[in-house]
């Protein structure tokens, strides 16, 4: 009857699907070798050539490149001019310098005691001073005809940054000067010039207050 009939598969046809099989898993496995040699990148070039003859590069060297972005009139000119910068060698300096960057109102009500500071120490400090109400009348040599250029300033407002920027500007134009402190009317030294000065050129650090 039905119940004795039996399927036999031919020893060609069990071989068939044996080939399929292995030809199967081996493509698998080099699909998962490629993947992780794209992700995992070998350490050494040998092993780089193995997995690609472009050798190793990074996973993003794959991907397509993303949109550019048109640059801005200003962001152009900030590149041209960091460029400029990074790319000019560094001016020789006689003497280094500590550029004194005053920020005020009006006349300097401390005048008096940044005098008695900077005596004696005379080619080692530059003075400027950005008055942006009224201009302050010096009785410091130090101080005389040391203004910048100024416009008025509000607190907290954007011309204070611009204030900020064109005594910096003045500044550096005297390339002795290596390093930039920032005052208001109501500062005062409280050490002598000498303690400043070694106390700033021999540190690698900015300092914000």
């Amino acid at each position: 009857g039905m119940k004795d009939v039996r399927i036999f598969i031919g020893p060609q046809r069990r071989g068939h699907i044996k080939k399929l099989t292995w030809i199967a898993l081996l493509a698998s496995s080099l699909c998962i070798f490629s993947v992780f040699g794209y992700v995992y990148q070998p350490l050494s070039s040998g092993a780089c050539n193995v997995i690609s003859s472009r050798g190793c590069k990074p996973l993003e060297n794959w991907l397509p490149p993303s949109p550019a972005r048109e640059l801005t009139d200003d962001e152009i000119a900030s590149r041209v001019v960091i460029s400029d910068i990074l790319n000019m060698p560094p001016a020789p300096s006689r003497r280094m310098k500590i550029a004194f960057l005053f920020l005020t109102p009006g006349p300097l009500p401390f005048e008096k005691l940044w005098d008695n500071f900077f005596q004696g120490h005379e080619g080692r400090f530059s003075v400027y001073v950005h008055a942006s109400r009224d201009k302050p009348v010096h009785f410091s040599r130090y101080f005389i005809n040391r203004e910048i250029r100024s416009n008025k300033v509000e607190w907290g407002k954007i011309s204070m940054v611009d204030a900020e920027r064109r005594l910096l500007a003045s500044a550096l134009k005297d390339h002795d000067n290596q390093h930039f402190v920032l005052l208001s009317d109501s500062c005062i030294p409280l050490r002598d010039f000498d303690f400043v000065y070694d106390y700033l050129m021999y540190t690698n650090v900015s300092f914000i207050d």
